[in-house]
């Protein structure tokens, strides 16, 4: 796969945090690092250990330099301030977690502990940082943003011209989400279609929503990137394939599980990033001061082997945009 992704640091941030202090590792210590996620490690494991790649990349060994200790939510996101304040109670150095209502959930536990985030969108609109590029407080990351949403609405409809009612999964206990789903609103009346968004926080209301799909029978469906929402993907791509329904997916995990195409960005991508973050903070450097990053390019996946399927004939044109086909 061609890899045309890159990040960017907001504004002139990236200046600000070649400025600050590192002070240099004391010797044979090791740094505790926390982990919250709301999915499971069964599903989303690949996240933590893309973060621990990228440690690996700036010299941490895990089991010698660094240890973690690792909490998962099990696809229940109340569980998520327990499990904050048991990560606290355990002494860690550092909090990294995945998605907006795990990053809230450490800052309600710790003002003190750094956080690093991910996969958190529009963390300066929900509160979580004051700006991108001087966030304050305890917290930085690295974070989606706002186009891909239109994107991923305009991709849908180069592959039918039919589709005009579109279903949207996204997590309704997620700020960030709820943000994710009014843009795609948006967005969805520049394109002139109907977006039916479907609030999911949990299996019990996933399976409530795949059943007003199933009745109301819209053209297509697509998701937001929430972390809990994709921890489902499975179940989800299957849904789509068992009722052939043409979707759009905001983890490219999702196509790995069956599903017809994913456009935004890497979450892998995004924790090896964010490794360089918790790397500064260890040495010294306060979260407050380094930039939030943002993605700057995309990746479209077409799982060819699901449009064939569904009867799909996917576009010339769409297919050479595609950064992965899968056969």
């Amino acid at each position: 796969m061609m890899d045309r992704r890159t990040f960017v640091v907001a504004l002139t941030g990236a200046l600000l945090a070649g400025s600050l202090p590192a002070e240099a590792q004391p010797a044979g210590k090791r740094w505790r690092i926390g982990w919250l996620s709301p999915a499971s490690a069964a599903t989303d494991a690949y996240e933590l250990e893309a973060l621990l790649a990228g440690l690996g990349k700036l010299n941490y060994v895990q089991g010698q330099t660094i240890t973690v200790e690792a909490r998962w939510g099990e696809g229940d996101a109340r569980r998520l301030p327990e499990l904050a304040r048991a990560l606290v109670k355990s002494n860690v150095d550092i909090l990294c977690t995945s998605g907006t209502p795990a990053t809230v959930a450490a800052r309600e536990a710790t003002k003190t502990i750094p956080i690093v985030f991910g996969r958190a969108a529009f963390p300066e609109q929900t509160g979580l940082v004051a700006s991108l590029a001087r966030p304050g407080g305890n917290l930085t990351g690295v974070t989606f943003i706002g186009p891909e949403y239109g994107k991923r609405l305009e991709f849908l409809l180069e592959v039918s011209a039919k589709i005009h009612r579109i279903a949207l999964l996204y997590n309704d206990h997620n700020a960030a989400s709820i943000r994710a789903m009014n843009e795609t609103l948006e967005w969805a009346k520049t394109l002139r279609v109907v977006v039916e968004p479907l609030g999911v926080h949990d299996n019990v209301s996933l399976q409530a929503a795949l059943a007003s799909i199933r009745q109301g029978k819209p053209d297509a469906f697509l998701t937001t990137a929430d972390p809990l929402l994709a921890s489902y993907r499975v179940l989800i791509a299957k849904f789509a394939s068992d009722h052939r329904i043409v979707a759009m997916y905001g983890d490219r995990a999702y196509v790995k599980a069956g599903g017809l195409m994913f456009y935004g960005t890497s979450t892998t991508d995004m924790w090896r990033h964010a490794a360089a973050h918790v790397d500064r903070i260890l040495k010294g450097a306060k979260p407050g001061d380094l930039p939030v990053e943002q993605p700057k390019e995309f990746e479209l996946q077409i799982n060819l082997k699901t449009a064939k399927a569904l009867g799909l004939t996917i576009p010339p044109s769409l297919l050479q945009r595609a950064d992965q086909l899968i056969d």
